[in-house]
């Protein structure tokens, strides 16, 4: 049979690579104090560093941009709204309905 696979929290994997990152102990050495493989504790490292831009991404601008999408949009859907009913006002003017 198996051996089923451990799954760790996304907790435990940060404090493993930062202790890595740190580099006060060697791969091996957090190898064995966690329990996990050198090659793991790797992958989470380059995560880690991979991942720390989204991290400390201003989430304010972000916030602003999709507000200022949605105004935008809703303009534009009002926009519409009037030239539609200037039409039709138009078609009936001149007779056309």
């Amino acid at each position: 049979m198996g051996q089923k696979r451990r799954q760790f929290n996304g907790a435990f994997k940060a404090k493993v690579a930062l202790e890595a990152l740190k580099e006060e102990s060697t791969l091996n050495e957090l190898g064995a104090k966690y329990g996990v493989s050198p090659q793991q504790i790797s992958e989470w490292k380059k995560q880690l560093i991979e991942g720390a831009s989204d991290v400390l991404t201003d989430k304010r601008k972000s916030k602003r941009k999709d507000s200022d999408q949605q105004v935008d949009t809703d303009q534009l859907y009002q926009k519409i709204g009037k030239l539609e009913m200037e039409l039709e006002w138009a078609k009936k003017k001149i007779g056309l309905e």
